[in-house]
């Protein structure tokens, strides 16, 4: 059997980008990986529209909460080996020494939960938030894990980062 990997996605009030990298993962990864999301300053709550849009796209939200990320800083969290901060806050912020020293980077994505308008425009910042995500975990999944290095898988986590979608490519 192959080995599980465990990453945790970062952002600071883990109520929408975290929360929807953390189901991705886990949908993709097809049990080859176990996603946790957490939060610098956790909101308490998923946001509503972060649920509203995982049941139009079919995916499970049970047992989806927000929580702090001191909850994986503990002795007794799970071994990390990926962490993937998803919001430029939870990136400039001074992060918990991880146990195990997992591989780190930021795959920033501009906050759906600030958005304002209508219900439509606030549901386009999501569905965009969920599809440039989406990009990032089937790259990240295409890598050949057990054959990479660390400083290897450290490079192109941190490249895959920095992946436009189409999206942002026609802007």
């Amino acid at each position: 059997m192959s080995r599980i990997y465990n990453v945790l996605f970062l952002c600071t009030g883990n109520s929408a980008r975290s929360v929807i990298g953390e189901v991705l993962l886990n949908h993709w990864g097809k049990g080859r990986f176990h996603a946790y999301s957490a939060g610098s300053r956790p909101k308490g709550e998923v946001h509503p529209l972060t649920l509203e849009l995982l049941h139009a796209m079919k995916l499970p939200t049970a047992g989806l909460r927000s929580k702090g990320w001191d909850e994986f800083a503990r002795s007794d969290a799970p071994h990390l080996d990926f962490v993937f901060t998803v919001c430029d806050q939870a990136a400039a912020e001074t992060c918990p020494v991880w146990p195990g020293q997992p591989i780190t980077a930021h795959w920033g994505v501009p906050d759906p939960a600030a958005a304002e308008g209508t219900h439509e425009k606030k549901m386009a910042a999501f569905r965009d938030a969920f599809h440039r995500l989406d990009t990032r975990i089937k790259l990240f999944l295409a890598l050949p894990l057990e054959k990479l290095d660390r400083l290897t898988l450290q490079h192109e986590a941190r490249r895959i980062g920095g992946t436009n979608t189409p999206k942002d490519a026609a802007s």
